[in-house]
């Protein structure tokens, strides 16, 4: 990946596992002492917890390690963390909630690899996560840019205060965005110009169509997915340092639309004199609670999966809150019938959109992406082979059955200039009656029996 560019932490979602999203900026304190800002956001739903008297509390331990890049047999530090996260409401092994931990570590200038791990000291299982981040040397004669970090704020809320954005996706309720950047400025030979730019990429944000349909053409946003050449400037500043020093610098944005965004600072010092002449933070706004699913609209846009299209158009096109959660609550019982197994199949549904949005997400939900459907109204894959740009799902232990194994190509490998995985089903016209066969069991309820 681009050091320059920072795009938070991915989901690393594994079912049955702990949910940690990490992230590590550096910058320099008011004393002028390079530091490693960590957060983590820990899923509370994703933890075990034990009764204690009217409490159920889970152990968790975060351990972090930091790796000097120009040596990594030199681990310069190694600290561990014991949390005791309490709650009293019983309902807390589903919630999507997160308690966010953060701390600094005081560290030499240079570039360093940082080593998350996340137990849960119940079922012992943990997860690992690593990312990068760059440190300038504050007492160098030469001009030099921090890591970007992020913050936000959801204005609405109880407490609104800012609180780190540790993922690439940024959930549509946070209603305030926050970039902090750090320059060393001890040239004084000449002023230091500093640019900053929002942008906003051209990108895919539709959701897949039906397996049947004809493939996309390789001219189209969803073939591309996301259009780095395609850019509108949402906003642009010039400011100019003139006295030497280590300057902290901060910009406040409103919310944004859904979309793919880039928040970048370049300096008019060449990258060959400071080595350190560009940063960008890339993110995506998304969903009011993404990755969860809430809100009635939410609830209401991945039933594109089992509706007819118009069907669907009417359902849409309801504006009031209410009456769309009613619409939605009549969609599923008007069709499955019995509440009991009603109940059982709207969670199973919705627990694979949520499960979805967080293992294919990229630049537009998961739930979205073609592997997202496919695993919303299958289920998850028995076999999974990946092959460079392809990847092959089997349902089956017959291997040539064409309607249980399923190919995927992406139209661009990932890489520095596009960290995305952008999968897309080969579609066929013979997938109409398997397709069709799907949505019958999820409307039927079947699908509690079997997923196929």
């Amino acid at each position: 990946m681009n050091p320059d560019i920072e795009r938070g932490s991915s989901y690393n979602f594994i079912d049955g596992y702990p949910e940690g999203r990490f992230t590590a900026i550096g910058l320099i304190d008011d004393q002028g002492n390079p530091k490693i800002d960590i957060a983590a956001d820990i899923v509370l739903g994703s933890l075990i917890y034990n009764k204690e008297g009217d409490k159920y509390i889970s152990n968790v331990t975060i351990n972090v390690q930091i790796i000097n890049q120009t040596n990594p047999d030199n681990v310069v530090g190694s600290e561990q963390y014991e949390i005791d996260i309490e709650r009293e409401d019983p309902n807390i092994v589903y919630s999507q909630q997160i308690h966010t931990f953060q701390r600094e570590i005081e560290v030499a200038p240079g570039r360093y690899t940082i080593n998350f791990t996340l137990t849960d000291q119940s079922s012992d299982k943990q997860i690992t996560h690593s990312t990068e981040t760059y440190l300038p040397n504050p007492e160098n004669n030469v001009s030099n840019l921090t890591n970007i970090r992020m913050e936000g704020k959801n204005m609405s809320s109880e407490d609104p205060s800012w609180s780190p954005i540790t993922t690439y996706d940024v959930p549509g309720r946070v209603d305030s965005l926050k970039f902090i950047f750090q320059v060393t400025n001890n040239n004084s030979s000449e002023p230091l110009t500093i640019d900053s730019q929002l942008l906003r990429f051209e990108s895919d944000t539709t959701y897949a169509r039906p397996m049947h349909y004809n493939n996309y053409s390789a001219s189209s946003i969803q073939y591309k997915g996301i259009d780095y050449d395609e850019e509108e400037v949402i906003q642009s500043t010039q400011r100019k340092l003139i006295e030497p020093g280590n300057v902290l610098i901060e910009f406040t944005f409103g919310d944004q639309p859904r979309g793919n965004y880039r928040f970048e600072v370049q300096t008019n010092i060449s990258s060959e004199e400071s080595g350190e002449a560009y940063k960008a933070r890339d993110f995506a706004v998304k969903s009011k609670n993404y990755p969860s699913i809430q809100t009635a609209r939410e609830l209401a846009q991945p039933l594109i999966y089992l509706m007819k299209e118009k069907e669907y158009e009417k359902l849409m096109a309801i504006t009031n809150t209410d009456s769309l959660k009613q619409a939605v609550d009549r969609f599923w019982l008007k069709n499955i019938g019995n509440k009991g197994q009603g109940r059982s199949v709207i969670k199973k549904f919705y627990n694979r959109v949520e499960e979805a949005n967080k293992q294919f997400s990229n630049f537009k939900e998961g739930w979205k992406t073609d592997p997202g459907m496919m695993y919303i109204l299958m289920g998850p894959p028995w076999y999974v082979d990946e092959r460079l740009d392809e990847m092959y799902w089997s349902y089956s232990y017959n291997r040539s059955d064409p309607t249980r194994n399923f190919y995927f190509f992406e139209p661009r490998n990932k890489n520095e200039f596009f960290p995305f995985n952008h999968y897309i089903l080969r579609r066929s016209q013979s997938y109409f009656t398997l397709q069709y066969q799907q949505i019958d069991l999820w409307l039927s309820g079947l699908i509690m029996r079997r997923n196929m």
